[in-house]
């Protein structure tokens, strides 16, 4: 990879617009050189989570400027690039939608390369970008649409170990809020609450717990926290620290045994993991964050957390994963359609959304 190697990522995949441009050396370090990001919480605050059309209006109206915002924080022009990376799924398609063909058109008219990242593997690639993290390595991908474990053995090489088999781990911590009165966003308000809770309170269950295949489950954990809330009715503001603290542990217990479970299932693999990485959303929890780093100390794998700001989604995860997959030669025509589903490992693929059509 020659040095110097620059690459727009946008993204647009859900609430939040993003613009980000990031850049390599000659030995594939990263380096952020612009990041911006622009929430959008507050247009959807009145409906408690996101409205889906406004959310693509909401990345319409703005991301055309953010885009000029990180090349001017990155200090370079559209010509200064190499290529161009966006987001095509999956997620909500009225916004992916909005970012990919911005995407193309930029690539079309400055005659740049084009590449359609996979949201899911944006996420997965954020620890080689921030820590320099080589593979093989374990992916607990944690968010409000996705709970996974996946093993990355390389770019575009996956394979995942588990999964969620109802409620993603980010939907169980907005719903617990939303029935507990919490405003939105929810995940990180019933972390703010455990903080002076009881976490042992409530013996609340832990589902999936010693099954042998790292699947995940939290529809049964939300359903025992709504019936305990309207045993207990009305709740008291201790109450209600006292159900996300117990919530919040048990859902760090189920996180921390479903990993235990996934480096059963990678005990014999080929090439030892050199690390245990967390990304999504959730990964920002900072319980989740401790309980991981205790886990790795007794396990002896090595811990590698993105920095909060980059679990969320942004463009610089984006950006990273067009680099990444631009330098070993792998770009995409101007045919590639947005993808509502993109599973990570293609065997789990859908047919109906393989390929660029």
């Amino acid at each position: 990879m020659r040095a110097g190697l620059r690459v727009l990522g946008i993204e647009s995949t859900c609430d939040e617009t993003a613009a980000a441009v990031v850049e390599a050396d000659s030995m594939g370090r990263g380096k952020i050189l612009a990041n911006a990001v622009l929430s959008q919480i507050a247009e959807h605050a009145a409906y408690g989570g996101v409205v889906p059309e406004i959310a693509a209006r909401a990345h319409i109206e703005s991301l055309d400027r953010l885009i000029r915002r990180a090349l001017n924080e990155a200090d370079c022009s559209i010509d200064d690039l190499d290529a161009i990376a966006a987001a095509a799924g999956p997620g909500l398609i009225g916004g992916v939608m909005v970012g990919l063909t911005t995407g193309k058109a930029i690539a079309l008219a400055a005659n740049k390369p084009f590449i359609a990242v996979n949201h899911l593997e944006a996420h997965a690639l954020t620890p080689r970008l921030t820590d320099g993290i080589d593979f093989p390595y374990l992916l607990l991908l944690v968010s409000g649409g996705h709970s996974q474990l996946v093993a990355v053995n390389g770019i575009g090489d996956y394979r995942r170990l588990g999964s969620t088999v109802d409620d993603a781990l980010g939907e169980a911590f907005d719903k617990a809020a939303k029935l507990l009165g919490l405003p939105y966003p929810g995940g990180p308000r019933v972390e703010q609450a455990a903080i002076g809770g009881d976490p042992i309170r409530f013996d609340f269950p832990r589902p999936m717990a010693g099954r042998k295949n790292p699947d995940f489950s939290f529809s049964g954990l939300k359903t025992a926290v709504r019936l305990e809330a309207e045993r207990i009715a009305p709740l008291t503001n201790t109450d209600v620290a006292d159900l996300c603290a117990s919530f919040q542990a048990a859902a760090v217990d189920v996180i921390v045994d479903r990993c235990r479970a996934a480096l059963r299932l990678l005990a014999d693999a080929p090439q030892p993991l050199n690390a245990l990485v967390a990304a999504g959303g959730v990964a920002a929890n900072g319980a989740i964050r401790r309980a991981l780093a205790r886990f790795c100390a007794e396990t002896g794998l090595k811990l590698a957390l993105p920095p909060p700001g980059l679990c969320a989604d942004n463009g610089a995860m984006i950006a990273w994963a067009g680099l990444e997959r631009f330098r070993v030669g792998l770009v995409d025509g101007m045919d590639f359609v947005a993808r509502p589903r993109w599973p990570l490992d293609s065997q789990n693929e859908d047919s109906r959304w393989h390929g660029k059509a």
